[in-house]
């Protein structure tokens, strides 16, 4: 039988194993496609609404923007990703938002990677915030 100090040290090294290899079976993951990948804000004054993307695997993108909604095409590499987003249609919106999707549209353009953050969200990375 294991003295405690014996169980102690395994358990250690066993927290210490499993934290330096998280991170490499984390970058092994395979890019979230057909889900709702929401943007991480509150939604803006008077409203639900938060910007949504959804990736199918053919890389046809589904594109909710603050006002209006678009489609778009999405090349994904093992962490890299291109986001080509068609032209939002012209909508009825207050100002704020319609700049703000234009925002986001451009910020969209400069996403050069990904990573799975958890379970249920992603990252982008070298991108302008939107």
């Amino acid at each position: 039988m294991a003295s405690p100090r014996q169980r102690l040290a395994c358990f250690l090294c066993t927290g210490l194993i499993m934290t330096l290899a998280l991170p490499a079976f984390a970058g092994e993951q395979a890019f979230p496609f057909a889900r709702d990948l929401m943007l991480d804000v509150a939604p803006m004054r008077g409203s639900k609404r938060v910007p949504i993307i959804e990736i199918a695997e053919n890389g046809a993108a589904t594109i909710q923007l603050w006002c209006a909604s678009t489609r778009g095409q999405v090349s994904v590499d093992q962490d890299s990703i291109t986001i080509v987003a068609d032209q939002a249609p012209p909508t009825q919106c207050e100002p704020e938002r319609q700049t703000r999707d234009d925002s986001l549209l451009a910020a969209l353009a400069q996403v050069t990677g990904w990573r799975l953050m958890s379970s249920s969200s992603w990252a982008r990375r070298n991108c302008a915030s939107a």
